[in-house]
């Protein structure tokens, strides 16, 4: 294997964690994986990996040595990508990661019309409520809602997300509407599963009783859609992104409930890596894309 192939098997490596992460990830034999690592270790004359039973992880020469791999690989891509044009005109694939109802809803029609725009530009459109990682899963642009964590990456705000609490308006008329977050209590409540601890529902309330509500699920989900759809039919309260409800609300399938305390409403970003130069593909979709997902959201705040 030639040194920028071993560079790269390395990265990858230490990006995902493992030989055999890796190795999968490549369609390469495990064995493969080793032999080389062990080769570029050898030639080097130094170790670069820490072996263990249960993880890898890197020497203090290895963090050098991957930090200045990661800059000579990217050099390398941004030549090839200038030598194959990349930077005079717009051409190539987009891989693009956005949530799924809402990428689905207002990120595929942008994506349709740019495609219409840029015939040379192919788009790999992930759509998915996990967060892509955009190193390990080669995304060139995610929309990202929620607040970001401080990364290498460079963040365009489009705008805001209300986080809305709502229910069917006749599970309201039988409970009542709650006036103030602990009477949430006294109704049915759909969850949403999540990888994170659940905490409870916060609000913008003046008393600490109202500001984290813990409350027990009659029905647990793993996607926003099927808790606005249970929300719907009326099987209880849910707590979800405006865009989330906005089909329900304006079909008056549903009604919010608790307006006055919402949560500070959630930022939404288009999220990329930061390179000193961006191709041409990736800054044509940007300016094309950024104005018409700030209009799409105004239009979520429109809504009631």
């Amino acid at each position: 294997m030639d040194r920028l192939s071993a560079m790269a098997l390395l990265v990858k490596v230490t990006e995902l964690g493992s030989m055999s992460a890796a190795a999968r990830a490549l369609h390469t034999p495990l064995t493969t994986v080793s032999r080389n690592i062990a080769e570029l270790e050898s030639a080097l004359g130094a170790r670069l990996l820490t072996r263990t039973t249960r993880r890898l992880t890197l020497t203090d020469a290895g963090v050098e040595y991957v930090a200045a791999a990661r800059r000579i690989l990217e050099e390398v891509e941004n030549a090839e990508r200038q030598a194959a044009g990349e930077y005079l005109q717009p051409k190539g694939e987009l891989v693009i990661a956005a949530p799924t109802m809402f990428g689905r809803v207002h990120v595929l029609p942008v994506v349709s019309d740019f495609l219409a725009r840029y015939p040379q530009i192919n788009v790999r459109l992930l759509l998915s409520d996990r967060n892509a990682d955009l190193i390990s899963d080669h995304v060139d642009l995610a929309v990202r809602i929620g607040a970001l964590p401080d990364s290498g990456m460079v963040a365009t705000r489009l705008g805001e997300m209300r986080i809305v609490t709502c229910a069917q308006p006749l599970l309201l008329a039988k409970h009542g509407v709650p006036q103030r977050p602990r009477e949430l209590a006294g109704l049915p409540i759909i969850a949403i599963e999540s990888p994170m601890p659940y905490s409870g529902w916060r609000f913008r309330a003046a008393e600490a009783a109202d500001q984290l509500v813990t409350l027990r699920a009659v029905l647990s989900v793993t996607t926003p859609e099927s808790a606005a759809d249970a929300a719907r039919l009326g099987v209880g309260v849910a707590r979800l992104l405006h865009y989330q409800a906005i089909d329900g609300l304006t079909r008056g399938e549903l009604q919010l409930i608790l307006e006055s305390v919402e949560p500070e409403p959630t930022p939404v970003h288009l999220l990329y890596t930061s390179r000193d130069l961006a191709p041409l593909k990736l800054r044509k979709f940007l300016s094309f894309a950024a104005p018409a997902l700030r209009r799409a959201l105004l239009r979520i705040a429109g809504t009631a």
